[in-house]
């Protein structure tokens, strides 16, 4: 289950891309129209901005902007900054996990087989696909 950070981080990108402008969107602006508490969104911001997404600017004519063109932004990538790995199981999520039973594993390819079709469903979604 992704958490509310996650999904108010998809809410961010999106309002942020509908606005469809090279200025600065103030964060209360952003607040206020997806009803999503503007110290939350600071820190979701925050974290948007670390992971290179989106740029914030401070003073009078401040707040925040896509990087980049919405059509260039998958949900994948920002599920996962927000989130963390979306592979259902850790010997998927981190390549240095050593699992014991991976050579024997039943279930494996089942993981695997899910982890691929949801990989493929995030990443292959846009910012824009979801305007």
């Amino acid at each position: 289950m992704f958490s509310t950070k996650g999904r108010y981080a998809l809410r961010v990108m999106i309002d942020l891309a509908s606005q469809n402008s090279d200025e600065f969107i103030p964060l209360k602006d952003i607040a206020e129209r997806q009803d999503i508490s503007k110290k939350y969104l600071e820190i979701i911001a925050k974290e948007l901005v670390k992971g290179k997404i989106i740029e914030g600017a401070s003073g009078k004519h401040g707040g925040y902007k896509l990087k980049r063109p919405a059509d260039e932004y998958t949900v994948g990538e920002v599920i996962e900054l927000m989130e963390g790995s979306i592979a259902p199981v850790a010997c998927l999520a981190d390549e240095d996990y050593e699992c014991d039973r991976k050579s024997i594993c039943k279930t494996l390819p089942m993981w695997e087989e899910f982890y691929k079709m949801e990989h493929d469903f995030f990443y292959n979604k846009k910012i824009s696909d979801l305007l």
